[in-house]
């Protein structure tokens, strides 16, 4: 078992992901069809958020009782939770401004690397946490400062590499395009090989550091786009994800309560043994994910991050069809 849904609460721990699973689906599919949906989305709805965080923290400073006793004040104060919000949601916009070629950027050559550059920022950040966690709480437990026990050691360590291997398997950096009916920023290059090494690293991200949210985040978030990739949306993987994540962590950060402290909170079994088997999977899915890149590489006689190593596949020629 890698979850605590048994017991009084296992009906409303199932009803809860499989709500959260539906709703990240339809709210992508809402995001991505119209420029309205992705700009309300990520646009207007983040800064009211904004506004809405800045306030919570000022009048906490000053005292105010209501917000000293706010959901997010309370529950949601790591430095984590923020800097993967705002790092998605850059990426949500930098991705509308690829598909819609947006101004000089959007239409420019070099820019087509940003998709690469603001994941490989996104994974970095969970590389930090998962260090943070093997240094604060080597060989033992550390609370976090949203009181969650969280255990520190080797396996923090191979799953912070797996992570760093998984920016290598990102191949194909200026390989983007926009779909026909400029719904998608595809990346045909980003096919199966890398999508499931990195779900296997980021689940295991999740089930180290945010064991009380691991269900919902580590799960559901993760399928969704995957789902969404490999039966409606091939090649749309990335902009699936960002836009999930975005919308979930805001989600999230505004109705903590869903997650910590309601009939649908789930928690891992936190157990170091079962997290040191989960990194030690998701180490050697990107090893040998990176492995494989590196091996067509050569026989094609390319540089993988520079060219698209996996043209003649069958998930790039399908994605690469939807191109405009």
């Amino acid at each position: 078992m890698l979850f605590q849904v048994y017991g009084d609460n296992a009906v409303y721990q199932w009803i809860g992901w499989i709500l959260v699973f539906c709703c990240l689906i339809g709210a992508n599919e809402l995001a991505r069809r119209t420029k309205t949906g992705g700009v309300v989305a990520f646009l207007v709805i983040p800064a009211i958020l904004t506004v809405y965080f800045i306030t919570i923290y000022t009048a906490a400073a000053m005292g105010a009782e209501w917000a000293l006793n706010n959901p997010t004040y309370v529950h949601m104060t790591s430095w984590f939770h923020y800097a993967k919000l705002y790092a998605a949601t850059i990426g949500c916009i930098g991705f509308m401004a690829l598909k819609y070629k947006w101004g000089s950027i959007g239409k420019s050559h070099w820019f087509k690397c940003f998709p690469f550059v603001i994941v490989a920022i996104n994974i970095l950040i969970a590389v930090v946490s998962d260090f943070e966690s093997a240094i604060r709480g080597w060989g033992g437990t550390w609370v976090s400062t949203e009181g969650v026990t969280l255990y520190g050691g080797w396996h923090n360590v191979f799953n912070g590499v797996a992570g760093i291997l998984n920016i290598f398997c990102m191949t194909g950096w200026f390989g983007i395009y926009a779909s026909k009916k400029k719904d998608d920023m595809l990346w045909p290059d980003m096919t199966w090989v890398f999508i499931v090494a990195y779900d296997l690293w980021n689940f295991c991200y999740t089930y180290n550091c945010l064991p009380t949210h691991s269900w919902y985040c580590g799960l559901a978030l993760l399928l969704a786009p995957t789902v969404a990739n490999f039966f409606w949306n091939k090649g749309g993987w990335i902009q699936n994800r960002a836009f999930t994540l975005a919308i979930w962590c805001m989600f999230a950060q505004v109705f903590p309560m869903f997650q910590d402290y309601s009939v649908f909170s789930t928690q891992s079994v936190n157990n170091p043994n079962v997290n040191l088997v989960v990194s030690l999977i998701a180490l050697v899915a990107n090893v040998l994910a990176l492995g494989y890149i590196l091996i067509r590489a050569k026989k094609q006689g390319i540089n993988p991050w520079m060219k698209e190593v996996f043209k003649g596949t069958k998930d790039y020629e399908q994605a690469i069809a939807r191109a405009a």
